[in-house]
């Protein structure tokens, strides 16, 4: 009996390689999350030893930081974009809403690692720190529109925090409800956002009593 011929290794440079760790990783990263993913998992995937994702990453956390600061480069570099180019406010919010649900129907793998456990909590290499890197470009253009209409600019730190928190929390709903389009789901965002920017009071405060409207 003649035995079943190894299948060849693909010969890779080390550039090709460590791409192709990165793309293994993320896949199985979005799938299982952190926690459950293995070393051996990602090696027999990628039809590697595991000494070669070590010597690539030193270890399953560089490699998820990896991973994950690729997917907030991508995701910001969007953002920026989507927010650098003129045009009007209420434009601007439904570029913003587009561009994370465009993310997170077009690269669901890529939402879903930064979105899932992970190694540590909070810090740079986390999905609430891209939000707030986002909210931050918010929120230099909303401070440019309060000026502009008289209105005290300092909020503008808070309102960008809100404005883009909803969207994210959002996203996250959409990614398991797909319901609506999601140029509908940005449409519905952009107006309760928009509707709520428009009539904004110059000096909010809350209102005491029963019935109050």
């Amino acid at each position: 009996m003649s035995s079943t011929p190894a299948r060849p290794r693909v010969r890779m440079t080390g550039a090709q390689r460590r791409q192709q760790l990165l793309d293994v990783a993320r896949e199985l990263f979005a799938e299982k999350g952190f926690e459950a993913t293995s070393i051996e998992e990602i090696a027999a995937r990628a039809d590697v030893s595991k000494p070669v994702v070590y010597e690539h990453f030193g270890g399953k956390e560089g490699l998820h930081a990896v991973v994950v600061d690729r997917e907030m480069q991508l995701l910001l570099g969007r953002f920026t974009a989507a927010l650098s180019t003129p045009g009007h406010p209420r434009e601007l919010l439904q570029r913003a809403a587009l561009v994370l649900l465009e993310y997170i129907e077009s690269d669901t793998d890529g939402f879903l690692v930064l979105t899932r456990d992970a190694p540590v909590t909070g810090g740079r290499g986390s999905y609430s720190s891209l939000i707030g890197e986002v909210a931050r470009e918010v929120e230099h253009l909303l401070a440019a529109q309060f000026d502009a209409r008289d209105h005290d600019p300092r909020p503008a730190e808070l309102y960008s925090q809100a404005l883009v928190g909803m969207v994210a929390l959002a996203g996250q709903w959409w990614l398991d409800n797909r319901v609506h389009d999601k140029r509908v789901v940005a449409a519905y965002l952009v107006n309760l956002a928009w509707n709520g920017l428009a009539h904004l009071d110059a000096h909010p405060r809350l209102v005491e009593g029963p019935g109050v409207s």
